[in-house]
């Protein structure tokens, strides 16, 4: 499948391809591109299947996910390229960088899913089905963990996410379906930490716990960089400059 995507920057800069995470789209890495990587490289990001504006038809596997990926790169005329994968969006990464090591030259893994306990991913998966509609914006965020005021600016780019219903409420523009598989696969292990043939970052919030401590022991000595960042899994919101300039740092080294 050839996937919808938006772009920031320079189109003659080195690109970027970012990786949204589960549930969200390719519109999330707006702020940050506009706002920093835009200004060095040609940041793309795609609408994974079941998200946004892309395709929405099964299969929902990784490997369909991946695949999907290299297809609208190579519609897009681009061989090789550094990626940033975020959540999800980390887990495809790895995927990929086992899968296609040559087509990645650098790596940056943002609080991955590397891979959760089982019991994790049922209850996450059962949320999921019937998750795509809110009563409102604050609803969903703090469904989603966020009990801290936003700022406007994010609070607005969230809220592109979405469609507003005829009764008020928000329906998030996802393939639940897609979503409860997507779930069930973050339960299998992703590929060994050796598959990291190129050069690597790992960044992540201790205080989260996504990306585990023995996470962090089995992949220190295949990335260049492990990176600590505070606040919890949303980074772009509790932790904007400190994961921006460290991706900034690792793509320009």
């Amino acid at each position: 499948m050839i996937l919808e995507h938006y772009e920031w920057g320079d189109p003659a800069a080195p690109p970027v391809i970012c990786i949204h995470g589960v549930g969200s789209e390719a519109r999330s890495w707006n702020r940050i591109a506009r706002k920093r990587w835009g200004l060095k490289f040609r940041v793309i990001a795609f609408d994974l299947r079941g998200h946004g504006r892309s395709g929405w038809e099964p299969p929902w596997t990784h490997a369909t996910y991946t695949a999907d990926l290299l297809e609208s790169i190579d519609a897009l005329g681009i061989g090789d390229a550094d990626w940033v994968g975020y959540s999800f969006g980390g887990r495809l990464l790895l995927d990929l960088a086992a899968q296609a090591p040559e087509r990645i030259n650098r790596a940056a893994l943002l609080e991955p899913v590397i891979q959760i306990p089982p019991e994790l991913a049922l209850r996450r998966a059962q949320e999921e089905l019937s998750g795509d509609v809110w009563d409102s914006l604050d609803a969903f965020l703090e469904g989603h963990g966020v009990v801290e005021q936003v700022s406007e600016e994010y609070a607005a780019e969230a809220a592109q996410q979405f469609d507003t219903l005829a009764d008020g409420r928000i329906r998030r523009r996802t393939c639940q379906p897609a979503i409860v598989s997507i779930f069930s696969e973050f339960a299998s292990p992703s590929p060994p930490p050796e598959t990291l043939s190129m050069p690597a970052m790992l960044l992540y919030a201790p205080e989260f716990q996504l990306v585990t401590s023995d996470h962090v022991e089995a992949y220190a000595p295949y990335v260049e960089s492990i990176v600590e960042v505070p606040g919890g899994h949303g980074i772009f919101r509790t932790a904007f400059d400190e994961t921006a300039s460290a991706v900034e740092r690792f793509l320009e080294a």
